[in-house]
């Protein structure tokens, strides 16, 4: 993967607005979870990306500094064997002066070169530097997102359990109220009480049943005591 693309995603997934995906999703708890994923193996992609795009520059740097120091001895050489031409002109050594000027020369070629390559490495990294700098930054965005995101999946998943508690006592709730068991308990009570009524009824039919018992036996006296007493009206009358 190159790193233009994992920098284009790391850079879209840290601006993602998570309460508008949210609001746009059936199962936000799913919705979490697969964002939770792809985030995870989103970061591990680009972790590797800016991994290798770090190497390549420390690698454009190790060279360029090397192409710098390289045109430094070059350059040194090139002194030294002017100065060593020098030296053999004035001792009247003129093709043993010409040698060490054209040593000079190629020495120069040669520092030329080292810093021409140095020069071109520069805006490369510098890009480069620009490019890690960024993927570093997404990275942390990404980071921060995902503990964004996993407080979010915890806090939905906390809010819909209790919910669905609350929905579970309220569904409860609502079932007593139309199925009101103190309506049951009234009908139990009015059976109740009209069995103590009846109760009540036997037992006064029982004693005006006993009175009137005693009655006839108070009226059976008086009758037996009348035919006494005629009896002996009449004893008397014949003596």
């Amino acid at each position: 993967m190159s790193k233009q693309t994992i920098l284009g995603r790391v850079t879209q997934l840290a601006k993602a607005n998570i309460n508008a995906l949210l609001d746009q999703a059936e199962d936000p708890q799913k919705m979490l979870d697969q964002l939770i994923r792809d985030y995870t193996n989103n970061i591990s992609e680009a972790e590797q990306a800016v991994a290798t795009t770090i190497g390549n520059l420390r690698m454009l740097e190790a060279d360029h500094k090397e192409d710098v120091e390289t045109a430094a001895e070059w350059g040194g050489k090139a002194l030294a064997a002017s100065r060593k031409a020098d030296e053999l002109r004035a001792a009247g050594s003129t093709a043993d002066a010409d040698r060490f000027d054209n040593l000079a020369k190629v020495a120069l070629g040669r520092q030329m070169q080292s810093e021409k390559e140095a020069k071109t490495a520069e805006p490369t990294i510098a890009a480069q530097t620009t490019v890690v700098d960024k993927l570093k930054s997404g990275l942390d965005s990404m980071k921060n997102k995902l503990t964004e995101l996993q407080a979010k999946r915890d806090e939905l998943v906390a809010r819909a359990k209790t919910a669905q508690a609350q929905n579970t006592m309220l569904d409860a709730v609502k079932n007593i109220d139309v199925m009101d068991p103190t309506s049951d308990l009234n009908r139990f009570e009015e059976k109740v009480r009209r069995e103590e009524a009846m109760a009540l009824g036997k037992q006064e039919l029982a004693a005006s049943s006993l009175d009137a018992q005693f009655e006839s036996l108070d009226d059976l006296g008086k009758t037996s005591e009348i035919e006494t007493r005629l009896a002996a009206l009449k004893q008397n009358h014949a003596a």
